[in-house]
């Protein structure tokens, strides 16, 4: 059960970053928009965020600060992405892709400076649950950070199906025209999606540098936000399975370092394609019912707006 109950508790610290860029770029999508670029935004906002932690402490208020930091900076990094996909109509794809490049040496440049610096820990635990047998350690033995992306998780599910603005976001997503001939501001309403996308992202990257592994390395990234991308089609774009798929991701990343522990012998190289395969293999299982996923995708996605008058 302890061995149990350690698994279940590095796969939330894992898969909190998953779900925080996860559930932003589902926001994004729901209004049409493919942010290809959350890898390069999630990189700038975690150095952004490591920094402010370092000068204003990496634990408390200071942690607070990054997270501040980290969603600011992806937040303006989308907007960016943003004006050029939306309002210029460059190809979504194309622009996403360079700006995840972007990200990757804006991120060592900008980092170069905090290689081989740390933060001290965080404090972790809810007190008095902390202590509980095998649950305690858990679900109640971690980062605030795990549990605001829970809130933040439930909150965006809540705003988008059970508010007026969340079902306008949507109907933008599905057609644009119809929600421009209804007096919407289409463009507007896409770039503040967008925006938002990006702060969940630069949080998800301040979570990375200050918590799960408090220091700054080039490119600890990892990978993380392609996957959260391929998160939102698993999920087919609904926010309670984007948590199953977040966390999921997570345990397979964190067996690796269960199954060496256990003695198994796996090449290392192996273990740590694990989470890139399994990706690989969702997507393939998940693709071979394409109607299934033209039902729930948005129907604008990826699809840019001009309009007439």
């Amino acid at each position: 059960m302890d061995t149990l109950a350690a698994l279940i508790a590095v796969s939330l610290n894992a898969g909190t970053p998953l779900l925080l860029a996860a559930i932003g770029l589902l926001i994004n999508e729901r209004a049409g928009v493919v942010n290809l670029g959350a890898e390069g935004i999630m990189l700038v906002a975690a150095v952004a965020g490591f920094a402010c932690a370092l000068h204003f402490g990496g634990s408390g208020a200071g942690t607070a600060l990054a997270f501040g930091a980290g969603a600011l900076t992806g937040a303006a990094m989308a907007a960016l992405f943003g004006l050029l996909a939306i309002y210029l109509n460059t190809n979504q794809y194309a622009t996403g892709l360079a700006f995840a490049l972007l990200g990757v040496g804006l991120s060592a440049f900008v980092g170069e400076g905090f290689v081989g610096q740390n933060l001290a820990a965080p404090a972790k635990g809810v007190p008095g649950l902390e202590d509980l047998p095998v649950v305690g350690k858990a679900f109640f033995s971690h980062h605030w950070g795990v549990y605001l992306a829970m809130a933040m998780t439930a909150l965006a599910a809540w705003w988008l199906f059970r508010t007026r603005s969340g079902l306008t976001l949507r109907a933008i997503g599905e057609s644009p025209e119809s929600a421009h001939a209804l007096g919407y501001k289409v463009r507007a309403i896409r770039l503040a999606a967008v925006a938002v996308g990006g702060a969940f992202c630069g949080m998800a990257g301040a979570y990375l540098s200050t918590v799960y592994t408090p220091m700054w390395v080039e490119g600890m990234v990892a990978g993380r936000g392609w996957i959260a991308l391929a998160l939102t089609a698993f999920a087919t774009w609904r926010p309670g399975r984007v948590v199953v798929g977040a966390y999921l991701f997570g345990a397979v990343t964190m067996l690796q370092f269960h199954l060496q522990g256990l003695g198994v012998q796996v090449p290392a190289q192996f273990l740590s394609m694990l989470p890139y395969l399994a990706c690989i293999l969702v997507l393939v299982l998940i693709s071979r019912n394409p109607q299934w996923i033209r039902l729930n995708m948005p129907a604008s996605l990826g699809k840019p707006f001009t309009p007439n008058a």
